[in-house]
C-alpha cells in the first residue's frame, strides 16, 4: 500500500488511494532497471503508477517494450521509506516536487521519448514558461559569444519568451541574466538536485532565478554535479523549449548533444556564426552546415517560431472564445471577429473588413492596448487569449 502522496501546494498527505500517485511518481524514479523511456510506456499504459505497482507478471508483460530488468524492478520494489524520506528532504529545502501526472507537469515535456517521472522544483514554473527557448553554448565564451547572448537573451525575454539554460559559465549564465536583466523569466535545469548550486559562484543568479522563474532538475536532492548527469540534463533543457540557440561551441561541445536531442524531440536547432577558424565556432559551424538556422538576431529565432505559436494561440481561441466590452464599437467588432477566426496581417485585415487603412490601424492599437488582441512577428494579429 502507498501510503502518502504530493499535493499541488507542495505538502504532504496520508493514506486514501486518490493520494497515493503522488509518491508512487517519484517512487518509479527509483525502481532499479526502469529508465524514462520504460516509465512512459508505463504511464501511458497503466495511467497512474499504483496501478502499475499492483500489476501482475502477466498485466506487465502486456507493456509494449518493458523488458524483464523493468519489470521485476518494478515488481520488487519495497523502498517506500526511503521514498519517503526523499520527499521530506525535498520539501525541507523548499523544494516542490512535480509528478508527471500533475496538472502543471510541462506539457511539452510529456511528449518526449523519456520524460522524468517527477521534477523537483525551486520557485515558480508557470504555464506562460511554455513560449520558451533555451540559449546554451560555451563555458569558455568570448567577449563576442557573451555580447551576442546578451542581445538573444534580452530580445527574446522583452517578447515575452522564457529562456531557458543549464547555469553554467559563461553562454549559459549570461542567457540567464539577460533575461532577468529584461524583467523576464528564465528557467535554469541543473545536472545536479536543485538544493546544489553549481558553479559555486553563481550563487546570487542562483536566487535570483527561484525569484523570477525556476531552478529545475530530475536528480534527487542532494545529487553532485557529475559529469554522467548533464547529457540527461540537455534532455530536459532541449524538451522545454520551442528551440535551441547554440553560441559558440567547440567540436565535442555538450550544447551539440543538446542540439542533437532537440532535433531528435521535433523542436527547432539554431546557431550563432562565430570567427572562422576559431575553435569555439567550430561545432556552431557544423550546426549551420547540417541545417541549423542561422542566428544573427532576435528576429530570425523568432520567425522561425512564430508558425508554432500561432497554432498555440489558435487552439487556445477554440478553448476559450474572448469576450468583448460592451463599449467596442461595430467596426471594431468586425476587426476582432475577423481576427478571432484565424491570425491575420494588418493588409488582410483592410481587405477583409473593407476599412480605410488608417482607420483599421486605429482599431487594432486600441484592441491591442486593451489587451483584446496582440501583435506578433510580421504584423500578425491573434486574440489576446
Amino acid at each position: 500500500m502507498i501510503e502518502a502522496r504530493l499535493i499541488p501546494d507542495g505538502g504532504y498527505s496520508l493514506s486514501t488511494r486518490d493520494k497515493e500517485t503522488g509518491l508512487g511518481w517519484l517512487a518509479l524514479a527509483r525502481v532499479k532497471g526502469l529508465g524514462c523511456a520504460s516509465f512512459k510506456r508505463l504511464a501511458e499504459h497503466f495511467g497512474d503508477p499504483t496501478k502499475a505497482f499492483s500489476a501482475s507478471p502477466g498485466e506487465l508483460a502486456e507493456v509494449p517494450g518493458l523488458d524483464r530488468d523493468a519489470a521485476h524492478g518494478l515488481a520488487s520494489f519495497s523502498d517506500w521509506a526511503e521514498v519517503r524520506k526523499e520527499l521530506k528532504r525535498a520539501l525541507a529545502t523548499g523544494a516542490r516536487l512535480v509528478p508527471f501526472g500533475a496538472s502543471d507537469y510541462p506539457a511539452r515535456l510529456r511528449t518526449i521519448a523519456d520524460p522524468p517521472p517527477v521534477l523537483y522544483v525551486r520557485g515558480e514554473m508557470r504555464e506562460e514558461d511554455s513560449k520558451a527557448v533555451a540559449i546554451v553554448g560555451s563555458r569558455s565564451a568570448s567577449d563576442y559569444g557573451i555580447r551576442i547572448t546578451q542581445e538573444l537573451g534580452r530580445g527574446l525575454a522583452s517578447l515575452g519568451f522564457t529562456i531557458i539554460s543549464g547555469m553554467a559559465r559563461g553562454i549559459d549564465g549570461a542567457a540567464h541574466e539577460a533575461a532577468l536583466a529584461a524583467g523576464g523569466r528564465t528557467l535554469a535545469v541543473l545536472g545536479c538536485g536543485v538544493d546544489v548550486v553549481y558553479p559555486p559562484e553563481h550563487e546570487r543568479l542562483y536566487e535570483n532565478i527561484c525569484r523570477n522563474g525556476a531552478i529545475v532538475s530530475e536528480l534527487p536532492i542532494g545529487t553532485p554535479p557529475f559529469s554522467f548527469n548533464f547529457p540527461g540534463r540537455n534532455r530536459l533543457i532541449s524538451g522545454l523549449a520551442l528551440g535551441v540557440v547554440v553560441v559558440e561551441a567547440t567540436e565535442k561541445s555538450g550544447s551539440l548533444i543538446t542540439a542533437g536531442l532537440a532535433l531528435e524531440q521535433g523542436r527547432e536547432v539554431f546557431a550563432v556564426p562565430g570567427e572562422a577558424g576559431a575553435s569555439r565556432s567550430r561545432g556552431t559551424h557544423r550546426l549551420i552546415r547540417q541545417g541549423a538556422k542561422l542566428v544573427e538576431g532576435v528576429k530570425d529565432v523568432v520567425e522561425e517560431i512564430a508558425p508554432q505559436l500561432l497554432e498555440r494561440a489558435g487552439s487556445a481561441r477554440e478553448k476559450a472564445p474572448l469576450a468583448l466590452p460592451s463599449d467596442v464599437g461595430t467596426e471594431a467588432k468586425r476587426v476582432f471577429g475577423l481576427i478571432a477566426e484565424r491570425a491575420l496581417q494588418i493588409d488582410e485585415v483592410i481587405e477583409a473588413s473593407g476599412l480605410a487603412a488608417a482607420r483599421v490601424s486605429e482599431i487594432l492599437l486600441d484592441l491591442e492596448m486593451r489587451g483584446l488582441l496582440k501583435q506578433l512577428p510580421g504584423k500578425r494579429f491573434i486574440t489576446g487569449r
